[in-house]
């Protein structure tokens, strides 16, 4: 009974907030005659005339108990038609088949063994024929400039029937009525293909109950899981490599995130490739704000499985490093920093070079957030404890962009950082600290020494020119 209340609640609390100017102001007389005679997407796709359907079936609770299975059927029939909500035309049916699915709803969860298997091909019907739609697509303008972030998402307007048709099929996948061997036969892979196409809904409300769903199939699906993964693969294939934007990508990352978890070990050579051709590219993707925290997770969980991957995750983002896009930036960094606390020493030592030649750009990044992102590394003891401990290979990469920022750097905040790490170095090892900077030192003279002679150069060959020209300076 929580659940149907909760449902009414929200449906009439979403009644409420509806804006006028998603319906049609103006009804005249004309319009009112055509909507008796409209007829209803569910009747142009064969299914039953929706007219007397409702109002000539009793109340499941009231019929007799071996009536209640037909009847079941019968509703199931009725509600698998499907209306226009983007016309105010037959809305009291509308609001009859709202009920209808309410009481079936209330039914299942009230009623043990309501879910036989000559009631499953009726369920999937039903679900799917309400479900299963092409999702509107926005025009966008290419040359427009704006954050995916602060637009207003496009919320679906038969979402007053979804939501029950969703929550209706959450109660059937998670019921112990269903025996999975006999529901994969209506529950199939076509059935998961068009419900992983969905994920694309710009409704965060749909994708809410798809990510449930399709966690609750996974786990009890044994026979779709290869499959699932698969078309996820896919699904992230598409974003990669052709459209770049895909509303469900986070949602999709966070089911991964679980299904990761849980892996057995040693892991197999089919989740070490889904990791290397599937998610790792992800970080190519323009739109990584709006799931790098997915991601990131799936990241971890991967590396806590299995602590070698951290070098092909590390090397692999260093590849795709966003040069001229700084908050894209930051996030590799605050990655960078969560991948490595997880990383063994001896897979830290065999790309300790590369990763700490891009550090060392990031410190002299003008951008003061990069920079002081990657400053805030020695804050992390472990991170600290790595460095030191190769500190002879490292300690010259990072003396020479220290000393950079503490002369050239505009950030105040970033200066005092950069004094602090200075600081923790020479704790570390005066001696090496010493030697760094007396070899950066001389570095330092000899490219003001070649930037002299280069200037002293030009100067002549200018001079040259203008003798040759006799003009008082060059073009």
């Amino acid at each position: 009974m929580k659940l149907i209340q909760t449902v009414k609640r929200r449906m009439g609390q979403e009644e409420k907030k509806a804006s006028p100017t998603n319906q049609p102001a103006a009804k005249d007389s004309a319009a009112l005659k055509g909507k008796a005679a409209s007829s209803t997407t569910g009747a142009q796709k064969g299914y039953l005339d929706i007219g007397p359907g409702f109002a000539a079936l009793p109340k499941l609770r009231e019929a007799p108990n071996g009536e209640r299975v037909d009847l079941l059927r019968r509703k199931l029939e009725v509600c698998a038609v499907v209306f226009d909500f983007y016309n105010d035309s037959n809305q009291r049916e509308k609001e009859a088949k709202r009920q209808t699915l309410l009481e079936i709803v209330e039914y299942v969860n009230n009623q043990r063994n309501c879910f036989n298997e000559a009631l499953m091909q009726d369920v999937v019907n039903m679900v799917g024929a309400n479900i299963f739609r092409a999702l509107p697509t926005r025009n966008k303008d290419p040359l427009a400039f704006s954050d995916p972030d602060e637009e207003e998402p496009s919320l679906e307007r038969a979402w007053p029937h979804l939501q029950i048709v969703y929550e209706f099929f959450l109660r059937f996948v998670v019921s112990n009525d269903v025996d999975p061997k006999i529901a994969k036969r209506f529950v199939d892979q076509n059935f998961m293909l068009q419900l992983l196409e969905l994920f694309d809904s710009e409704d965060p409300r749909e994708r809410d109950y798809l990510k449930t769903i399709l966690h609750r199939i996974y786990g009890k699906f044994m026979a779709l899981r290869s499959f699932i993964r698969r078309a996820i693969q896919h699904v992230f294939f598409k974003v990669i490599y052709e459209c770049e934007t895909h509303n469900g990508v986070g949602e999709l990352l966070e089911i991964l995130g679980s299904i990761i978890n849980g892996f057995a070990l040693p892991l197999k050579d089919e989740h070490k490739d889904f990791l290397i051709k599937a998610l790792i590219p992800l970080h190519k993707v323009k739109s990584l704000a709006s799931f790098y925290q997915q991601l990131s997770y799936c990241m971890a969980q991967y590396v806590e499985k299995d602590p070698r991957l951290a070098y092909e995750i590390i090397t692999a983002m260093l590849r795709y490093w966003p040069l001229s896009i700084t908050s894209k930036q930051v996030l590799f960094l605050n990655e960078l920093e969560e991948t490595l606390e997880l990383t063994q020493p001896s897979e830290f030592h065999k790309m300790q070079e590369v990763l700490f030649r891009r550090l060392a750009l990031c410190i002299t990044c003008p951008h003061f957030q990069v920079a002081e992102r990657t400053l805030f590394f020695w804050n992390n003891d472990y991170i600290v404890k790595l460095i030191n401990q190769n500190r002879q290979d490292l300690f010259p990469i990072i003396i020479g962009a220290l000393y950079k920022n503490s002369k050239q750097h505009w950030n105040s905040a970033v200066h005092g950082l950069t004094f602090n790490v200075l600081k923790l170095l020479m704790e570390a090892d005066p001696q090496l600290f010493d030697d760094c900077s007396a070899k950066h030192k001389v570095e330092e003279e000899n490219d003001e020494h070649r930037e002299a002679t280069r200037t002293s150069k030009w100067q002549i060959l200018q001079e040259l020119y203008t003798a040759k020209t006799g003009n008082k300076a060059a073009p």
